[in-house]
């Protein structure tokens, strides 16, 4: 009989069903695990689920009896996939289920954002149109989005997705070619154009060593076109110390952010100290989290975990083998 162990239920939300694999199994799950508690419930276990807690070379070492570590979300950063390899542990992650949800919250940052719709509603709410003495007011820029040039920073389906809605919109939509790369083909326009170009630049990459703050500095002042950065991918991707300083010196027009650089971000972090201004709108990792797309998610994963039992495996990352 198989030992699942859920270590952190909490990171989906509550009304989502996850229903129960169907062949005989032991199923324990925890809303929160803390690092010092990992092993000790993780012992016995042969497959481990988790979406956010790390599983460490240390940890795995001593779980002889884990087969598979399913993990409750795309990125797998937070497993030892080498540790796993070393022991023979399959890792199988989600994939697919955020097709409408991310790019749909990367427009509504858009959106709110061209608008300025933080802006006008703060001053409706401060009186300031009944103090206009007209039917409108004209305090804060409108854009439309139609003809904005998007600029798209990784061409996963995400990137894909954005890039067709982007279309629908009016938009002209550009495929970033990889920093400092060249001739990757026709789909993509020079890194360097991209930044200097874009009315809009939106980020949907992995974090890796190699994207780690792939904007900074020298990124922000070759904007011309004063750019709103729209990131719903990973924290750690733009340099949030530098993202300030950019928007302090007007070089870019302002920032929709759903992740940071540490979850959740320290309350004197960069990003927390700007978070109420009206050209800055900070959500906390919820692109993804749309209801539909976590029930997508729950059944993958219980999907995942039948397959593998049933010999069948899906969504590997890495095999056993």
């Amino acid at each position: 009989m198989e030992k699942i162990v859920f270590l952190d239920r909490a990171t989906l939300a509550p009304q989502i069903k996850l229903r129960k694999p169907g062949f005989a199994h032991e199923f324990v799950e925890y809303e929160k695990t803390a690092p010092e508690d990992v092993l000790t419930r993780l012992a016995g276990a042969t497959i481990a689920i988790t979406n956010k807690v790390a599983l460490t070379k240390e940890v795995l070492d001593r779980l002889p009896g884990l087969k598979l570590v399913a993990v409750a979300a795309t990125g797998t950063d937070c497993v030892d996939k080498a540790a796993c390899q070393h022991r023979g542990i399959a890792v199988a992650n989600i994939r697919g289920y955020a097709l409408n949800t991310v790019p749909e919250h990367t427009f509504a940052l858009m959106l709110a954002l061209r608008r300025n719709l933080v802006a006008y509603r703060n001053d409706v709410l401060a009186g300031v149109w009944q103090k206009s003495g007209q039917f409108c007011f004209f305090d804060h820029p409108i854009h439309d989005l139609g003809g904005a040039r998007l600029g798209i920073i990784g061409e996963g389906v995400l990137g894909q997705r954005v890039a067709e809605i982007g279309k629908a919109f009016g938009m002209v939509p550009m495929f970033a070619a990889h920093k400092g790369k060249q001739g990757l083909g026709p789909l993509y326009t020079p890194w360097s154009e991209v930044l200097a170009t874009s009315d809009v630049i939106s980020i949907h990459s992995p974090l890796t060593p190699e994207t780690r703050n792939m904007l900074a500095m020298p990124e922000f002042r070759a904007m011309k076109r004063k750019p709103l950065i729209i990131n719903t991918a990973r924290g750690g991707l733009v340099d949030e110390g530098a993202l300030v300083q950019a928007l302090d010196e007007g070089l870019i027009s302002g920032a929709g952010f759903d992740v940071t650089d540490g979850e959740p971000p320290r309350m004197d972090s960069p990003l927390m100290r700007v978070a109420g201004r009206p050209n800055v709108i900070l959500t906390p990792h919820v692109a993804w989290a749309s209801d539909e797309a976590q029930q997508a998610l729950a059944d993958q994963l219980v999907d995942n975990i039948e397959n593998f039992v049933g010999g069948k495996p899906t969504n590997l990352v890495q095999s056993a083998y």
